[in-house]
């Protein structure tokens, strides 16, 4: 019996048609890296971080907002405020702490700005998401604002509310039963954070200065900033243990004042919890 053989034109219409059929909004994400969790609860050692040899985000960083939120569902002003949190963390104390951390040439981070934000009601792909989903959300930006990667360029993915992240299929590392966010990066420099919607996680910091689901959210999102300042790419600075910056003060603040803050920066008060210092060999919130 003859084998019966597709003639290749028909073939190369056949690979034609399947690729049409692939969406837009999809593209080719590189094989995951272990993110760095931020756990909803964490038992840290005390020793000092450690220099990897890894670079970081050495001077200005640059942060790229995105709101991905198909149906709004986010409390009023709740973008405003984070956009607003990060014009105000820039020159605090807070991410001053950095600059005692040098990559092997003496440079730090030093400081950071809200380069771009934008605000995509794009459907999600699937529920739970994955972390390939956010992956493929940040190149999705790159393409539609004309974004582009680098050692020094930070993209953060928001989510609406109630909208559950998974890492992978096994759904065993989710922000419903695991993590309250978490950051790491794909292709060579593509550094993002992936950053649910804190309010419906339990990733509450016990205060609301700013009356908004948004306070949840910038707590998480100061822990996820100032670890990729000096962690971009996992192999940077670290303990022992391999708990970062954050990781080591997670969950602790300072005095809280009489809205709610541990810190007023820009005459704007925030909850954003502690990091380690290892000059204090302790955790503070302003640094070195």
């Amino acid at each position: 019996m003859r084998k019966r053989t597709i003639p290749f034109y028909l073939a190369s219409i056949l690979l034609l048609a399947a690729v049409a059929l692939i969406s837009t909004r999809t593209f080719a994400a590189s094989p995951h890296q272990a993110p760095h969790f931020f756990l909803k609860h964490t038992s840290p050692t005390a020793s000092n971080l450690a220099y990897h040899g890894g670079p970081e985000m050495t001077g200005t960083a640059n942060v790229y907002a995105i709101f991905w939120e198909p149906t709004n569902n986010v409390q009023v002003n709740y973008n405003s405020l984070i956009q607003r949190y990060f014009g105000d963390v820039n020159g605090s104390g807070l991410y001053h702490n950095n600059t005692q951390y040098h990559t092997s040439a003496g440079k730090d981070p030093s400081a950071e700005h809200l380069a771009a934000s934008w605000v995509d009601n794009g459907s999600y792909p699937e529920s739970p998401l994955l972390d390939s989903d956010i992956q493929n959300e940040v190149s999705h930006a790159q393409q539609a604002k004309g974004w582009s990667s680098s050692p020094n360029n930070i993209f953060f993915v928001f989510l609406q509310a109630n909208e559950n992240l998974c890492f992978d299929n096994s759904h065993s590392q989710c922000a419903s039963n695991y993590f309250c966010a978490y950051h790491s990066y794909f292709g060579s420099t593509t550094i993002y954070a992936a950053m649910p919607y804190a309010a419906s996680f339990s990733c509450n910091p016990g205060s609301s200065p700013n009356k908004n689901d948004a306070d949840q959210t910038i707590n998480v999102t100061s822990h996820e900033q100032m670890e990729a300042a000096t962690d971009p790419l996992l192999n940077a600075w670290y303990d022992s243990s391999g708990n970062e910056i954050g990781d080591k003060c997670a969950w602790k603040f300072g005095t809280r004042n009489a809205s709610g803050g541990d810190v007023t920066w820009n005459g704007h008060s925030y909850i954003v919890q502690k990091e380690w210092d290892n000059h204090k060999i302790n955790c503070v919130l302003t640094g070195p």
